[in-house]
């Protein structure tokens, strides 16, 4: 599973978690720092690439089209980097098995 990291977590999330979710990326990585949700919607989509935000819109945007992107929504308040990577990990067969799941298009992660 690859990622695409929204604005709101952290772009040092990419190098410490490449040995589980390689390939993955940040917005500010490609480009769509001060992109729209729809703009980062279209690349998720088109780069095969499941959304990680703590953003409510990316929710709603999967409840309305569905997949692709997936979306893995992080319902956390304010925490640390390091907690988010280590949610992250925590989670890693929960979000494999939601990549390997063709009718799954959102995941909440607490």
């Amino acid at each position: 599973m690859r990622l695409l990291l929204d604005q709101n977590l952290s772009h040092r999330l990419v190098p410490s978690l490449s040995d589980v979710f390689p390939g993955s990326v940040h917005v500010r990585d490609v480009g769509l720092a001060q992109a729209d949700d729809e703009a980062v919607w279209a690349y998720a989509a088109a780069h095969d690439l499941a959304i990680v935000s703590k953003d409510s819109d990316f929710r709603q945007r999967s409840f309305l089209h569905g997949a692709p992107p997936k979306v893995v929504w992080i319902r956390r308040g304010n925490c640390s980097t390091t907690d988010i990577g280590t949610m992250l990990r925590a989670h890693r067969d929960d979000l494999h098995a939601f990549a390997d799941d063709n009718a799954a298009a959102f995941l909440a992660l607490s």
